[in-house]
């Protein structure tokens, strides 16, 4: 019973503010506009005759318009401090402790802590600092005391995790790791330069070793041609001393140019023959050994 008279009591008290309000400021505002169009003759003024006992009526309309107009003027520059009173009353009757306002305040006090606005040592102190500045933080005005100081405390209990990550250690890691990443850009451009130039030496040693493939066996096919042609160009040799056969058959002919220009012929090379044109092709001949 007494909490529905309560309610009722504080709704009436609600309509009626609201009420008074709107009509100071529609009296305050039409009195106004009705004496400056009175003063610039648009609309007459107010007419009232006043008698003092036994003296002459006196005409005092524009004299009583003009004080009440004053009045209700003078009425309305407190309004404001009457809304702003309304409104926290209302916010008292309607206030329970969210944890989005506690957040955001909590968020204001951590983001200072990490900026070293805070250097009380005490927890007593460091709370009664951080309250202080919540209280004054131009986007905190609206919040309750309790919600400040709970706030407070829970960036008193934050404060080494605020000093860990306080903002100058914070740059400071991302400066490291933006070198970190130049070092790793820098490494991979020289990881790719290295990349090509080992890829143009190996196609090089590969193009080499193909090229010296080939060259060996043209020069084998060479050497089986000249096995095949030279022995039929060269003549028969002549019948070998009795001596003679004891010798090695492996022993290589040697084909030369003789002195007198009279042909080619085989067996060993006199000593000191001295002839300078003389061309040696070294070979086991077939011939020798049938």
């Amino acid at each position: 019973m007494n909490t529905s008279l309560r309610a009722t009591g504080q709704l009436v008290q609600y309509l009626m503010q609201r009420i008074a309000f709107l009509m100071v400021l529609t009296l305050g505002l039409g009195l106004s506009a009705y004496a400056v169009a009175a003063a610039l003759g648009l609309v007459p003024w107010l007419v009232m005759p006043l008698q003092f006992g036994d003296t002459a009526p006196i005409e005092a309309g524009m004299a009583v318009q003009l004080g009440i107009t004053a009045l209700a003027f003078c009425l309305m520059f407190f309004l404001p401090a009457n809304a702003r009173m309304m409104a926290l009353e209302t916010s008292h009757r309607r206030f329970h402790m969210g944890m989005r306002d506690v957040a955001r305040a909590y968020s204001a006090a951590h983001r200072a802590d990490r900026e070293g606005v805070f250097t009380m040592p005490s927890e007593f102190d460091s709370v009664r600092e951080r309250i202080a500045f919540l209280r004054d933080h131009p986007d905190l005005g609206d919040l309750e005391p309790s919600v400040l100081e709970v706030a407070a405390q829970m960036s008193h209990v934050s404060q080494e995790l605020a000093q860990v990550y306080s903002d100058r250690n914070v740059a400071r890691a991302r400066d490291f790791l933006i070198a970190r990443q130049q070092e790793v850009e820098d490494f991979n451009i020289r990881l790719e330069e290295a990349k090509r130039v080992a890829n143009e030496m190996h196609s090089w040693h590969t193009r080499l070793s193909l090229e010296e493939d080939v060259a060996e066996a043209q020069l084998a096919r060479l050497c089986e041609v000249l096995e095949t042609i030279l022995p039929e160009l060269a003549p028969e040799p002549a019948p070998a001393p009795a001596h003679a056969e004891a010798q090695d058959l492996s022993t290589p002919l040697v084909l030369r140019n003789d002195a007198h220009g009279s042909g080619w012929v085989g067996g060993p090379e006199p000593a000191g023959a001295g002839i300078e044109d003389q061309r040696i092709v070294a070979m086991v001949s077939r011939r020798a050994a049938e």
